[in-house]
């Protein structure tokens, strides 16, 4: 049941004929776990609560750092040497004060992690280690829990959805089969500041339809985007019948 004042605050995406009331109140029962408070986590964290997903957990063990500033938006200088996920999650609680955000300034594996994707409806990976990424798509295979999927380099995104729940569909793994061995990080390749936001913004924007229930998700599809050209392509993707994840 949604008050008069969410009735108001959501009135926009309300308004769309496929969203109505029913998919915003989809989105206040949600739980979500973004594991990732940095480039893609500031503004896939700031439009899910400005849109009125109901409990949102961060999980972040970094700090504040000055070279972040250029592309971590929900930011500023006076909070150099904070955690991450408290500074974002106090970001998002202004934003919108009737949503519930967690902050967590750990570092989730093993059991954790697990016990962590099984508490919620959908996962967003926006962290940028390939490690990480397999460790959040195996929980997520384990405990039946779709993932949202984002990365962002130098100039170049990708956007995935993974739902092994759905008939032959991969599992981040299947994408990966080498487990990334030729991993590059944003501060040895570098990162320009708004790709991050047009990646995380699309992450967000996949979320939203996955929990109101709307829209077609990009569940089988990787997008890749070349933001020196601004050019979006679409590749679709296949279970591995050998991946040690979701077989």
């Amino acid at each position: 049941m949604l008050t008069d004042d969410e009735l108001m605050r959501y009135s926009r995406q309300i308004l769309l004929p496929a969203f109505d009331v029913a998919g915003q109140a989809r989105l206040k029962s949600a739980r979500v776990l973004m594991v990732g408070a940095g480039g893609l986590g500031c503004p896939v964290g700031l439009y899910l609560a400005a849109a009125g997903v109901g409990h949102l957990t961060l999980a972040d063990d970094d700090v504040i750092e000055l070279a972040n500033l250029q592309r971590q938006i929900a930011f500023e200088n006076t909070q150099l040497g904070e955690p991450k996920a408290q500074a974002l999650a106090e970001q998002m609680r202004r934003i919108n004060h009737l949503v519930t955000v967690e902050a967590l300034t750990e570092r989730l594996k093993g059991d954790d992690l697990l016990r962590q994707v099984q508490a919620c409806d959908l996962v967003l990976d926006c962290t940028d280690n390939f490690a990480t990424r397999f460790a959040i798509n195996k929980a997520c295979v384990k405990a039946g829990v779709p993932l949202v999927s984002g990365a962002a380099i130098r100039g170049e995104g990708q956007l995935a959805v993974f739902d092994t729940r759905q008939p032959d569909a991969p599992c981040y793994q299947c994408l990966y089969p080498d487990q990334g061995n030729d991993e590059l990080t944003c501060s040895e390749a570098g990162v320009i500041g708004p790709l991050v936001g047009i990646i995380g913004a699309c992450q967000a924007m996949e979320a939203i339809k996955m929990l109101a229930g709307v829209g077609q998700p990009l569940t089988g599809r990787l997008l890749v985007l070349d933001a020196w050209r601004m050019d979006w392509r679409e590749l679709k993707l296949t279970r591995d019948p050998e991946c040690p994840v979701c077989q």
